[in-house]
Protein backbone atom coordinates (compact mmCIF):
# COMPACT_ATOMS: atom_id res chain seq x y z
CA UNK A 1 0.00 0.00 0.00
CA UNK A 2 1.21 3.58 -0.52
CA UNK A 3 1.21 6.27 1.84
CA UNK A 4 -1.31 8.67 2.28
CA UNK A 5 0.52 11.38 4.39
CA UNK A 6 -1.44 11.43 7.53
CA UNK A 7 -3.85 8.85 8.44
CA UNK A 8 -4.13 5.37 7.00
CA UNK A 9 -2.17 3.84 3.68
CA UNK A 10 -4.46 4.57 0.74
CA UNK A 11 -6.55 1.46 -0.33
CA UNK A 12 -4.05 1.31 -3.77
CA UNK A 13 -1.38 3.44 -5.95
CA UNK A 14 -2.31 7.20 -6.74
CA UNK A 15 -4.88 7.64 -9.16
CA UNK A 16 -5.96 11.25 -9.47
CA UNK A 17 -3.52 14.21 -10.09
CA UNK A 18 -1.97 16.33 -7.79
CA UNK A 19 1.06 16.16 -5.49
CA UNK A 20 -0.52 15.52 -2.39
CA UNK A 21 -3.59 13.72 -0.67
CA UNK A 22 -5.15 17.04 0.14
CA UNK A 23 -4.99 18.16 -3.87
CA UNK A 24 -6.15 14.69 -4.78
CA UNK A 25 -9.09 15.19 -2.59
CA UNK A 26 -10.04 18.43 -3.84
CA UNK A 27 -9.52 16.99 -7.64
CA UNK A 28 -12.00 13.86 -6.64
CA UNK A 29 -14.69 16.34 -4.87
CA UNK A 30 -14.43 18.90 -7.87
CA UNK A 31 -15.81 16.19 -9.97
CA UNK A 32 -18.16 14.98 -8.21
CA UNK A 33 -19.59 17.88 -7.10
CA UNK A 34 -19.98 19.50 -10.24
CA UNK A 35 -20.74 16.02 -12.09
CA UNK A 36 -22.98 14.49 -9.93
CA UNK A 37 -23.82 17.73 -7.41
CA UNK A 38 -23.06 18.35 -3.77
CA UNK A 39 -26.20 17.24 -2.35
CA UNK A 40 -25.52 13.84 -3.67
CA UNK A 41 -21.69 13.36 -3.49
CA UNK A 42 -20.64 12.24 0.13
CA UNK A 43 -17.18 12.12 1.96
CA UNK A 44 -16.92 8.34 1.62
CA UNK A 45 -17.36 8.61 -2.43
CA UNK A 46 -14.88 11.59 -2.45
CA UNK A 47 -12.39 9.48 -0.16
CA UNK A 48 -13.48 6.21 -2.74
CA UNK A 49 -12.49 8.39 -5.84
CA UNK A 50 -9.31 9.06 -4.46
CA UNK A 51 -8.68 5.77 -3.26
CA UNK A 52 -8.18 6.21 0.61
CA UNK A 53 -10.06 5.39 3.07
CA UNK A 54 -12.29 8.15 4.81
CA UNK A 55 -11.10 8.39 7.49
CA UNK A 56 -7.66 9.44 5.92
CA UNK A 57 -9.27 12.54 3.91
CA UNK A 58 -10.68 13.64 7.55
CA UNK A 59 -6.91 14.21 8.11
CA UNK A 60 -7.41 16.73 5.75
CA UNK A 61 -10.95 18.07 5.75
CA UNK A 62 -13.12 17.82 8.80
CA UNK A 63 -16.80 18.12 7.10
CA UNK A 64 -17.57 18.35 3.03
CA UNK A 65 -18.32 22.30 3.79
CA UNK A 66 -14.62 22.24 4.47
CA UNK A 67 -13.82 20.65 0.86
CA UNK A 68 -16.27 23.32 -0.71
CA UNK A 69 -14.87 25.88 0.91
CA UNK A 70 -11.50 25.36 -0.36
CA UNK A 71 -12.57 24.33 -3.88
CA UNK A 72 -14.42 27.92 -4.22
CA UNK A 73 -12.06 29.78 -2.55
CA UNK A 74 -9.39 28.59 -5.49
CA UNK A 75 -11.31 30.04 -7.82
CA UNK A 76 -11.04 34.29 -6.30
CA UNK A 77 -7.88 33.88 -4.58
CA UNK A 78 -5.29 34.69 -7.17
CA UNK A 79 -7.82 36.84 -9.05
CA UNK A 80 -8.17 38.79 -5.87
CA UNK A 81 -4.43 39.01 -5.57
CA UNK A 82 -4.09 40.60 -8.93
CA UNK A 83 -6.90 42.78 -8.65
CA UNK A 84 -5.90 44.51 -5.71
CA UNK A 85 -2.38 45.16 -6.78
CA UNK A 86 -3.77 46.02 -10.24
CA UNK A 87 -5.32 48.88 -8.57
CA UNK A 88 -2.54 50.00 -7.13
CA UNK A 89 -0.17 50.67 -9.77
CA UNK A 90 0.32 53.48 -12.15
CA UNK A 91 -0.60 52.06 -15.41
CA UNK A 92 -3.45 53.10 -17.85
CA UNK A 93 -6.84 52.16 -16.91
CA UNK A 94 -7.84 49.66 -19.89
CA UNK A 95 -4.51 47.81 -19.76
CA UNK A 96 -5.25 47.14 -15.65
CA UNK A 97 -8.95 45.77 -16.88
CA UNK A 98 -8.37 43.68 -20.50
CA UNK A 99 -5.11 42.30 -17.66
CA UNK A 100 -7.60 41.27 -15.18
CA UNK A 101 -10.32 39.93 -17.43
CA UNK A 102 -7.62 38.33 -19.17
CA UNK A 103 -6.46 36.40 -16.49
CA UNK A 104 -9.59 35.34 -14.61
CA UNK A 105 -11.46 33.95 -17.17
CA UNK A 106 -8.36 32.20 -18.18
CA UNK A 107 -8.54 30.46 -14.78
CA UNK A 108 -12.05 30.00 -14.83
CA UNK A 109 -11.78 28.45 -18.27
CA UNK A 110 -8.64 26.63 -17.84
CA UNK A 111 -9.51 24.39 -14.45
CA UNK A 112 -10.45 20.60 -15.20
CA UNK A 113 -13.20 21.04 -13.85
CA UNK A 114 -16.36 23.85 -14.07
CA UNK A 115 -15.95 25.23 -10.16
CA UNK A 116 -17.40 28.29 -11.29
CA UNK A 117 -20.92 26.48 -11.39
CA UNK A 118 -21.09 25.70 -7.88
CA UNK A 119 -21.74 29.28 -7.30
CA UNK A 120 -25.32 29.00 -7.44
CA UNK A 121 -25.42 26.01 -4.78
CA UNK A 122 -28.05 27.09 -1.89
CA UNK A 123 -25.33 26.57 0.72
CA UNK A 124 -23.58 29.43 -0.67
CA UNK A 125 -25.88 31.52 1.55
CA UNK A 126 -25.35 30.33 4.46
CA UNK A 127 -22.54 31.68 7.51
CA UNK A 128 -20.25 28.62 6.64
CA UNK A 129 -19.72 30.36 3.16
CA UNK A 130 -19.32 34.01 3.81
CA UNK A 131 -15.69 34.35 3.87
CA UNK A 132 -15.84 33.43 0.30
CA UNK A 133 -18.40 35.63 -0.45
CA UNK A 134 -16.73 38.60 1.33
CA UNK A 135 -14.08 37.64 -1.18
CA UNK A 136 -16.44 37.43 -4.50
CA UNK A 137 -17.63 40.92 -3.40
CA UNK A 138 -14.40 42.37 -3.30
CA UNK A 139 -13.46 41.17 -6.25
CA UNK A 140 -16.73 42.30 -7.99
CA UNK A 141 -15.43 45.91 -6.26
CA UNK A 142 -12.17 45.76 -7.63
CA UNK A 143 -13.59 44.89 -11.26
CA UNK A 144 -15.84 47.94 -10.37
CA UNK A 145 -13.22 50.39 -9.48
CA UNK A 146 -11.42 49.55 -12.97
CA UNK A 147 -13.81 49.91 -15.11
CA UNK A 148 -15.11 53.23 -13.66
CA UNK A 149 -11.22 54.18 -14.11
CA UNK A 150 -12.00 53.14 -17.99
CA UNK A 151 -15.24 55.16 -17.69
CA UNK A 152 -13.28 58.38 -16.32
CA UNK A 153 -10.91 58.64 -19.30
CA UNK A 154 -13.79 58.47 -21.98
CA UNK A 155 -14.83 61.26 -23.62
CA UNK A 156 -17.99 62.83 -22.64
CA UNK A 157 -19.80 61.45 -25.56
CA UNK A 158 -18.81 58.01 -25.39
CA UNK A 159 -19.31 57.61 -21.13
CA UNK A 160 -22.34 55.80 -20.46
CA UNK A 161 -25.33 57.16 -18.64
CA UNK A 162 -26.01 54.24 -16.72
CA UNK A 163 -23.13 54.46 -13.87
CA UNK A 164 -24.33 51.03 -13.06
CA UNK A 165 -22.83 49.83 -16.41
CA UNK A 166 -19.32 49.37 -14.31
CA UNK A 167 -21.18 46.25 -12.92
CA UNK A 168 -20.65 44.61 -16.13
CA UNK A 169 -17.18 43.42 -16.60
CA UNK A 170 -17.31 40.96 -13.16
CA UNK A 171 -21.06 39.88 -15.17
CA UNK A 172 -19.48 39.44 -18.14
CA UNK A 173 -16.46 37.60 -17.14
CA UNK A 174 -18.66 35.05 -14.92
CA UNK A 175 -20.73 34.28 -18.27
CA UNK A 176 -17.94 32.13 -19.36
CA UNK A 177 -19.05 30.05 -15.99
CA UNK A 178 -22.53 29.26 -18.05
CA UNK A 179 -20.59 29.30 -21.88
CA UNK A 180 -18.56 26.28 -20.60
CA UNK A 181 -21.74 24.39 -18.82
CA UNK A 182 -23.44 24.79 -22.40
CA UNK A 183 -20.93 23.51 -24.30
CA UNK A 184 -19.49 21.10 -22.39
CA UNK A 185 -16.27 22.23 -22.36
CA UNK A 186 -13.98 25.23 -22.40
CA UNK A 187 -14.28 27.68 -24.91
CA UNK A 188 -11.02 28.39 -26.06
CA UNK A 189 -11.70 31.66 -27.84
CA UNK A 190 -12.59 33.43 -24.45
CA UNK A 191 -9.08 34.77 -23.10
CA UNK A 192 -8.80 36.99 -26.49
CA UNK A 193 -12.66 37.83 -26.58
CA UNK A 194 -13.78 38.88 -23.14
CA UNK A 195 -11.44 41.59 -22.27
CA UNK A 196 -12.50 43.23 -25.14
CA UNK A 197 -15.96 43.01 -24.71
CA UNK A 198 -15.31 44.38 -21.01
CA UNK A 199 -14.08 47.08 -22.46
CA UNK A 200 -16.64 47.79 -25.57
CA UNK A 201 -19.38 47.36 -23.11
CA UNK A 202 -18.09 50.19 -21.21
CA UNK A 203 -17.78 52.44 -24.01
CA UNK A 204 -13.76 51.80 -24.27
CA UNK A 205 -12.93 51.75 -28.50
CA UNK A 206 -9.43 52.58 -28.52
CA UNK A 207 -6.91 50.47 -30.25
CA UNK A 208 -6.89 46.81 -29.70
CA UNK A 209 -3.75 45.36 -30.21
CA UNK A 210 -2.13 48.75 -28.33
CA UNK A 211 -3.70 47.76 -25.35
CA UNK A 212 -3.52 43.86 -25.47
CA UNK A 213 -0.06 44.83 -25.55
CA UNK A 214 0.30 47.14 -22.99
CA UNK A 215 -1.57 44.57 -20.42
CA UNK A 216 0.80 42.03 -21.54
CA UNK A 217 3.79 44.38 -19.34
CA UNK A 218 1.75 44.01 -16.58
CA UNK A 219 2.90 41.80 -13.39
CA UNK A 220 1.55 38.46 -13.83
CA UNK A 221 -0.29 36.80 -10.63
CA UNK A 222 2.30 35.09 -9.57
CA UNK A 223 4.96 37.01 -9.60
CA UNK A 224 3.93 40.46 -8.36
CA UNK A 225 6.09 42.42 -6.61
CA UNK A 226 5.93 45.97 -5.15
Amino acid sequence: MASSGPGRPRLEQRRRPGKTPRAEILDAAAELFTKDGYANTSTRRIADAVGIRQASLYHHFATKDDILDALLGGTVADALELSQRLIAIDAPAEARLYRLVQFDVSQLCAGRWNLGALYLLPELRTKRFAEFRRGRNQLRHDYATLAQAVVDGLAESAAPRDPAVVELPFRLVESSISIRSDEGRSPKWAAKVFPVAALQVLGWSGDVEAVATAAAELPEADNLSD
